[in-house]
């Protein structure tokens, strides 16, 4: 009988990366029957490094700040837009942009306002609210989502100025006093080169750590419930970065191409969607279906290993 098994040898994987041309939008095909889109869903932005600290020669990498890190780390840079249904629903990557100036000149912010057009333009979700941390809290960032008639949340630095009154000068965010009432209720201010309203929380951690969170929804049923349930969504992203880091081997490639780069990481993308997909499918957790892939495998070694060990 005649061997079909396919030929996956390493010239013929090297010569896919290289030849192959994924895209972002590659990405969206095959995720959007997936999302659980509403009016209540959320869509939340954030970067994240592929750590290639010991490359030499590999396209796409340069040194960037990591916040897993927390330093500077050589590696290749990803801007990642992802949905999600709320806290105890799993959020999907729909779109994303690799950060390298040196190749097209644009920052990350101006990779986040090329997504955010392309959400509004391309991918018309029911979901109108976006998280993001205070990176991306650019003037420039909060007008396009103001204009586009979205509901935005986000950090900010507290050097950031701000004013409580028109014939008030603008102050520093540290330097705001609150009371109880406008601790849960916001304050109304008006952030220095930003041409509308927005409400402000001061959010103190146990540790003392504070978080401020702007949002430029004003009703009065916004308050710091509502803003400390968008601020922990948020973090939502992060388990999505490590979760693929951890299991599409995304680190991993060593091409040196650049055109090899995207490709590998638009095919973890996809493998992650489909890991995923099986998740929800199957109520497993994404980890736990990953090491059942190798179970099989591994008991039949373990039983009939190929490589049997030397004994004296």
């Amino acid at each position: 009988m005649a061997d079909h098994k396919p030929n996956l040898s390493h010239d013929v994987v090297t010569d896919f990366l290289s030849q192959e041309r994924f895209t972002p939008a590659d990405l969206w095909a095959i995720v959007q029957a997936h999302i659980d889109d509403s009016d209540s869903a959320a869509v939340i932005v954030d970067d994240s490094v592929q750590d290639k600290r010991y490359s030499r020669f590999i396209d796409l990498v340069k040194k960037q700040y990591s916040g897993n890190e927390q330093g500077t780390v050589k590696g290749i840079g990803l801007v990642n837009l992802v949905h999600t249904a709320g806290n105890d629903a799993p959020c999907w990557p729909i779109d994303y942009r690799i950060f390298h100036p040196e190749t097209d000149g644009k920052t990350k912010n101006d990779l986040f306002q090329e997504m955010f057009t392309r959400l509004i333009t391309h991918k018309h979700l029911k979901a109108s609210r976006i998280l993001f941390d205070s990176w991306y809290a650019s003037v420039d960032n909060l007008k396009l989502i103001h204009r586009a008639g979205w509901t935005f949340f986000t950090t900010l630095k507290s050097n950031r100025l701000v004013s409580l009154h028109r014939d008030t000068g603008y102050q520093h965010l540290d330097t705001l006093l609150f009371t109880e009432q406008t601790l849960a209720t916001g304050l109304i201010i008006k952030l220095k080169e930003v041409p509308f309203q927005v409400k402000l929380f001061k959010m103190v951690a146990p540790n003392g750590d504070i978080d401020w969170v702007i949002t430029n929804d004003l009703a009065a049923s916004v308050n710091r419930f509502v803003a400390e349930l968008a601020n922990d969504t948020r973090w939502q992203i992060e388990t999505f970065h490590r979760s693929f880091k951890q299991l599409t081997g995304s680190e991993r490639c060593q091409c040196r191409k650049a055109r090899s780069q995207r490709n590998h990481l638009a095919c973890c993308y996809q493998a992650w969607v489909a890991l995923q997909v099986k998740a929800k499918q199957t109520g497993k957790t994404l980890y736990r279906l990953r090491t059942e892939l190798f179970s099989d495998y591994l008991r039949n070694e373990l039983a009939n290993p190929r490589i049997k060990a030397i004994t004296i």
